[in-house]
């Protein structure tokens, strides 16, 4: 890494202590910022890492170019398996997705039945994660886009041999016809060598027709999606060379407060010799 590619110095007392080869590669897929600020915003921030987003939504694309920053850069595909699909638009943009909105699941659930009608569709052609010459390497992916991220993750295995965490929605009632579940998503993750970490977030939904205290939104029970970070099997560290325990630090660090797992991979590299004798001390006492 040159100079002029290297955050400054105290930025950051982590990188300071790894020293990693480079910044940290961000992809995130579906990146129409409309449940808040991304988990790498920290990261981007202090120019620790850099992003390259996807998001086929016209107005939400332009917005994210308008934003911006010298590290970023947003592309209008729409990530997938390679085919052609319809998109179906719905009136609320954060429900627009490659499958049709399921009429009987969203009954069930009356302030998201509105906002899943389908007011357009349109026809257009997805790519192949492995297919993205934008993207030279994956550390970390986000992906949120409605139903498709099976299809990304079965069709992106060889970009993702690399990464080392993956921040991924997940359902666990489906909004969508022939939409997949959690567990056909677990299932394809932990092949592809990762391994459950946190949820970043946890949607729940009240159950049709009971509204608690006049708000037709507060719910009770019933968990509907989450966000779900996944990270390369650290139980097996023989797995991950020395550039990706630094990666999943930083990240595990930034991103998420899993001071915890930024310590393990720490004394990993300690127990390889690749880390100064007192660099998980140094960190340590950085914590506070």
């Amino acid at each position: 890494m040159t100079t002029a590619d290297r955050p400054a110095a105290g930025v950051s007392h982590l990188w300071d202590i790894l020293q990693p080869a480079r910044r940290t590669r961000v992809v995130d897929i579906g990146a129409n910022p409309i449940d808040g600020d991304p988990p790498y915003k920290p990261m981007l921030q202090a120019g620790l890492c850099t992003v390259t987003g996807f998001e086929p939504q016209r107005e939400a694309l332009a917005e994210l170019r308008r934003r911006q920053g010298p590290l970023e850069t947003y592309l209008p595909h729409a990530v997938g398996d390679g085919d052609t699909h319809t998109l179906n638009i719905c009136r609320a943009s954060g429900m627009t997705s490659l499958f049709a909105p399921d009429a009987a699941t969203l009954e069930l659930f009356a302030a998201l039945k509105p906002l899943g009608e389908v007011t357009a569709k349109e026809t257009l052609t997805t790519r192949r994660l492995d297919a993205i010459d934008e993207i030279d390497g994956i550390d970390f992916l986000k992906i949120d886009i409605q139903g498709g991220e099976l299809a990304v993750f079965r069709h992106g295995r060889a970009k993702l041999a690399r990464a080392v965490a993956i921040q991924t929605e997940v359902s666990f009632v489906t909004l969508y016809e022939g939409q997949p579940a959690l567990g056909e998503v677990d299932v394809e993750l932990r092949a592809q060598g990762f391994i459950p970490h946190c949820f970043a977030a946890v949607k729940q939904w009240p159950i049709a027709p009971l509204v608690v205290g006049g708000d037709e939104r507060r719910p009770l029970n019933q968990l509907l999606e989450a966000d779900l970070v996944y990270v390369r099997d650290f139980s097996r560290p023989d797995g991950l060379d020395d550039e990706q325990l630094k990666q999943l630090a930083l990240i595990a660090h930034h991103c998420y407060g899993s001071y915890d797992l930024a310590v393990r991979c720490l004394y990993l590299l300690e127990r390889r010799g690749r880390l100064a004798a007192d660099g998980r001390a140094a960190y340590l006492r950085g914590l506070g």
